[in-house]
């Protein structure tokens, strides 16, 4: 087994201690139609339901908790990581600063704001904001969290491997989508330590799919980023980031789905489960449904990542 791999489930253990009571524990839902009709056993992972909305709150809340008191932290994002990292800075009692890009949506800015972070705006794109926001850690000596290139934000996300292998005893497939790789890095780790039998099918959107790219590359690569319905997992990746090396040591398969399969995907959880989620969790559905017919009679799981969707970008995708 890889060590690095060990090393980050043993970390997950750790980081559930710290968090649990500061995160929901979110519910393993047997599909009600999807799973029936492609023949199936089909389970979500329901982080749709999680306390702000997304798993994010999970690593963000590891890595603050395991941080030393004193330091101003800062962070950047305009979406899921933002909203996460806040709502951790308030429950640990810790001072924040969120960069967001110019152009972030008003009710994201405000949503933001309602933690009673520090917020600025710097940029025209999250990228830009990210760059600031490193500058800030520089300069003024705030530690920096990163969305996904940390180790103890991998071990966050790792907790919800840890919650699967105790509401169920045999799951045979897990079905995530792949931005930063440091959800799948985390939920791989755990389940390949203590499952190792259980396959783990990596979701990228072919709009933006610089992780998988990355994986058959063995090194970080630049890609073109094209709009996708799976912003919440869209963009690039940091130079040396460690979950590049995770994913490609727990990943068993990847798969890239269009938008069209993702809108899809969507319109199914709307209308077969009666759930609105967000297109980043669409996209680990849609991966599942290119493969479903492989997997018949097998338990599968599709981790819907979260439920922070635009709302005019999700009317579309699910109404046409």
């Amino acid at each position: 087994m890889n060590p690095d791999v060990l090393a980050s489930a043993a970390r997950s253990v750790q980081a559930r201690q710290r968090i649990k009571a500061h995160i929901y524990e979110t519910p393993l839902l047997p599909s009600r139609q999807i799973g029936a009709d492609m023949g199936s056993r089909l389970f979500f992972k329901a982080e749709n339901f999680q306390l702000t909305g997304s798993f994010k709150i999970r690593g963000a809340s590891a890595k603050i908790s395991a941080m030393a008191p004193g330091r101003h932290l800062v962070t950047a994002s305009s979406g899921n990581h933002g909203i996460g990292s806040s709502q951790a800075a308030r429950s640990f009692g810790r001072d924040l600063t969120v960069v967001l890009p110019e152009t972030v949506a008003a009710a994201k800015l405000a949503r933001i704001r309602s933690y009673g972070v520090e917020t600025l705006l710097h940029g025209a794109e999250t990228w830009y904001a990210e760059q600031h926001a490193l500058e800030l850690a520089r300069d003024k000596d705030y530690e920096y969290i990163s969305a996904y290139d940390d180790p103890d934000v991998v071990a966050g996300q790792g907790t919800i491997g840890l919650e699967l292998l105790e509401q169920h005893p045999d799951i045979d497939n897990v079905f995530i989508a792949m931005g930063g790789g440091g959800l799948i890095s985390g939920i791989g780790s755990v389940l390949k330590a203590f499952r190792p039998r259980t396959r783990i099918y990596g979701v990228a959107a072919r709009n933006s799919c610089a992780l998988v790219l990355s994986m058959a590359a063995g090194r970080v690569i630049e890609t073109e980023h094209l709009e996708t319905l799976a912003d919440g997992v869209a963009g690039g990746l940091a130079e040396e980031t460690i979950t590049l090396g995770l994913a490609r040591a727990v990943v068993d398969e990847t798969i890239i789905c269009t938008e069209e399969e993702i809108a899809a995907a969507l319109r199914d959880l709307a209308f077969k489960e009666n759930m609105l989620a967000e297109g980043s969790a669409g996209l680990a559905l849609a991966g599942f449904a290119k493969v479903a017919q492989a997997c018949r009679g097998q338990v599968n799981v599709v981790l819907l990542c979260g439920a922070n969707y635009d709302r005019n970008k999700l009317v579309k995708a699910v109404f046409g």
